[in-house]
């Protein structure tokens, strides 16, 4: 039997911490690792994505999905570059990840030798709470186990580097002695609840609201009937930030939807007529949606002491566990009827969806994107698992698409980088294959990593129970977040040069790859195209040819201010801007209807 060698102590110590798949791709960095990993494939499972910052967003996909730490390893140099996207999409998100990097060997580090760079200077940011060059062969597990704790307790990215001298080295028999600290591949986490007097405080504000909205993050992932408890008690309305639309049913008829530049109307008229707010789990950065500073007491529930008080003032923070301290809460709340307040949310909501309706028939070149979504409703699989990418399609997800209840859906949310949508369907599809999933992307985001990791689908569905992994491209040609945000913030017309995408055949392509293509150039081929998705036998590119000059509008009131900006920029585009100008008039004025 070979000796065992360090490499063989970091899978030993993958397994104890639950591990069953590291995502990434090697290098002569890291080659001592993948040799371990070979041995142990029976165990852990090696997933080798096109690129290392695919990689990386495969593990916070995993994350995401599963709850448990993510893992993606990379040689140094390049590939340890390449690993920063998707560590900076684990931090801002609040997701456990660990990597596993390599490094040249010990004995000529310093000497600008090839690839080396100073890898604990370059994850110093991104892995701020751990980052650590194990530096002898008795330090590794100690540094590993730090590094799986600190992931967990922080919800954080942190990376561990190991030179590759010391992935060859012999295994060491660890005793107890002075310099030698041993440790153990375990953690836990206490239920927190916050103080008596601070719920108190807090049940004194929301009792004493007339007109309550709560706004729920991802933080109530597990707090969902807690959330709809409290809502009901104090005859509240409820929006969600982005990362909060999966945990709260929007077929409620007092949830308003998303909030934001991207949200419902709904969710804006609670924000902005609500003279309390109760913060669920939430940190969205939209700030200028939330209720002016002064018009709504509020207090505020999440895990991170950090995090309160960081978007809005409030006056009662709750340190703690959502479902827990909203149990505490709600024995402490007086029972409301179903007053005013209440009523006038739930019209408001009822407009909001007669609104989307109205956006999803409005007629456009080649196919409206708000229809490709919201001929989704109904025909989405209870089962199913949603993977969103960056751009416009953003908008239509939020807007568009009523989740049903307990079906994930995961996004790149405050780091906001394109190209996700893919390595996240493919964690969460290894990690549950015997469900569909369903991929929204636009164009841009596939050219930039969503085609590449489709080679990856086709070389994995076969092993997958339920081989449907649907991905819908919305094709216009166009980086249409960017060209509206040009317009919007800037007052720009939209500049060709850096907007205009190549034409690419995502449906032929997908076809050459051995997968299920399928081209939607018309509205009225919508339906049919989605129940086919949904009825191959293979993974499947639906290509929606689709209007770049659906308008991305803000709600009202704020969408009628920033209308003014985007008029002025479209009529600097002149002929070009006539089809978005006339949309923007259709679109404000459906607003002005509400």
């Amino acid at each position: 039997m070979a000796e065992r060698v360090v490499a063989d102590v970091i899978v030993d110590r993958l397994k104890a911490w639950g591990v069953d798949r590291v995502f990434g791709y090697s290098g002569d960095g890291i080659n001592g690792f993948m040799g371990a990993l070979r041995r142990a494939r029976a165990d852990i499972e090696f997933v080798q994505a096109r690129h290392e910052e695919t990689a990386a967003f495969m593990a916070v996909g995993h994350a995401k999905y599963t709850g448990r730490v993510g893992v993606v390893t990379s040689t140094q140099g390049p590939g340890a570059v390449h690993l920063l996207n998707g560590l900076y999409d684990a931090k801002l998100d609040g997701v456990p990840v660990v990597a596993i990097v390599g490094q040249q060997a010990r004995s000529v580090l310093g000497s600008a030798y090839m690839q080396e760079i100073d890898l604990a200077t370059l994850f110093k940011d991104v892995a701020a709470q751990f980052a650590q060059l194990v530096s002898t062969p008795e330090q590794l597990p100690m540094v590993l186990d730090r590094a799986f704790r600190t992931a967990l307790a922080t919800r954080s990215p942190c990376v561990v580097i190991v030179p590759h001298d010391i992935q060859s080295a012999p295994a060491p028999e660890l005793e107890q002695e002075h310099g030698i600290v041993i440790t153990a591949p375990r953690w836990g986490t206490a239920v927190a609840v916050p103080r008596e007097e601070d719920l108190d405080a807090a049940a004194e504000i929301l009792n004493a609201g007339e007109k309550v909205a709560l706004l729920v993050g991802q933080g109530a992932r597990h707090a969902r009937d807690e959330v709809v408890a409290i809502a009901e008690k104090l005859g509240a309305g409820i929006a969600t930030s982005l990362l909060g639309k999966p945990y709260v049913d929007e077929n409620l008829p007092f949830a308003a939807g998303t909030m934001g530049h991207l949200g419902s109307t709904a969710s804006a008229h609670l924000l902005g007529n609500c003279d309390t707010l109760l913060i669920i789990g939430s940190n969205d950065p939209w700030t200028e949606f939330y209720p002016p500073p002064g018009a709504a007491r509020a207090v505020q529930i999440d895990l991170d002491e950090r995090k309160i008080g960081n978007r809005y003032p409030v006056e009662a923070g709750l340190p703690g566990d959502a479902a827990r301290t909203i149990t505490e809460l709600l024995g402490r709340l007086r029972q409301r009827d179903s007053g005013p307040w209440r009523q006038d949310v739930e019209s408001e909501v009822r407009s909001w969806h007669r609104l989307r309706g109205e956006r999803a028939a409005v007629p456009a070149r080649a196919v409206n994107p708000e229809r490709v979504v919201h001929e989704l409703n109904g025909r989405l699989p209870d089962n199913a698992l949603v993977s969103v990418d960056v751009g416009s399609c953003v908008y239509w997800y939020a807007r568009q698409l009523l989740l049903p209840p307990g079906v994930p859906a995961h996004l790149s949310g405050t780091l906001a980088s394109m190209g996700c949508s893919i390595p996240y369907g493919l964690a969460a599809k290894l990690a549950y294959p015997d469900r569909p999933l369903v991929a929204l992307s636009g164009d841009g985001a596939m050219q930039m990593a969503g085609v590449a990791e489709l080679i990856t689908v086709a070389h994995r569905w076969r092993d997958w129970q339920d081989p449907r992994f649907v991905v819908c491209v919305f094709n216009n040609r166009d980086l249409a977040e960017v060209t509206w945000e040009q317009r919007e913030t800037e007052s720009e017309p939209r500049f060709q040069d850096s907007q205009e995408l190549p034409d690419f055949p995502f449906a032929g392509y997908g076809e050459l790859l051995g997968l299920t293509g399928i081209r939607v150039e018309a509205p009225e081929q919508l339906a049919d195209a989605w129940e086919r998705a949904f009825a191959a036998d293979r993974p499947v590119v639906l290509e929606v040819v689709t209007d770049p000059d659906i308008p991305l509008l803000p709600p009202f009131p704020a969408g009628g201010e920033k209308a003014e900006n985007m008029r002025t920029a479209l009529a600097a585009e002149g002929e070009d801007g006539r089809g978005a100008s006339r949309l923007l008039e259709t679109y404000t004025a459906q607003e002005e209807r509400q």
